[in-house]
This record gives C-alpha cells, sequence and structure tokens, in this order.
C-alpha cells in the first residue's frame, strides 16, 4: 500500500475518532481543519494513482464530512438560482 492511500486511511479514522468526541461548535472546527488535510491528500491520491482512485477518496470524504458539503450545494444554488 502506498503512503498516500496510508494517509488517505489514517485520515478516514482521525474524522472517526473527532466524531465521538465532543464538540460546543458541531464540529465545524473539525471539519475545516479535515478539509484543509484532505484536499491535498486526495491530488496526491490522484497523481499517485489515477483518477478513479482520486474519485473514490473524494466520494469517501464527502460522505464523512457531508454537511459542509450539503450546505455548499445549497449555498450554490441559491446564488445560481437567485432564490
Amino acid at each position: 500500500m502506498s503512503l498516500s492511500l496510508i494517509l488517505v486511511c489514517l485520515w478516514a479514522v482521525t474524522a472517526n475518532v473527532l466524531a465521538m468526541t465532543p464538540s460546543r461548535d458541531h464540529h465545524w472546527r473539525n471539519a475545516y481543519v479535515l478539509i484543509a488535510i484532505g484536499i491535498p491528500m486526495i491530488g496526491l491520491v490522484t497523481w499517485q494513482h489515477g483518477p478513479w482512485l482520486g474519485l473514490l477518496v473524494l466520494a469517501g470524504g464527502m460522505s464523512v464530512l457531508r454537511w459542509p458539503v450539503i450546505y455548499l450545494a445549497r449555498w450554490l444554488r441559491r446564488r445560481t438560482l437567485g432564490g
């Protein structure tokens, strides 16, 4: 297993552990840190293993951090539809 895939697995374990801890801001600070760390790792996986595995890792990260993705989609919909 390559270093990039090991880092992605460690990121996923860390995200799950952080989700189990109590948080006053509903884990938004943790989500920002995980996003900032995860984006370069997706690029590294894509570079080393190709776009299909990069998309798979992206889908896994989006399933872990689903609420930031939902809020982004809502914001984009409001911006484009003017609603």
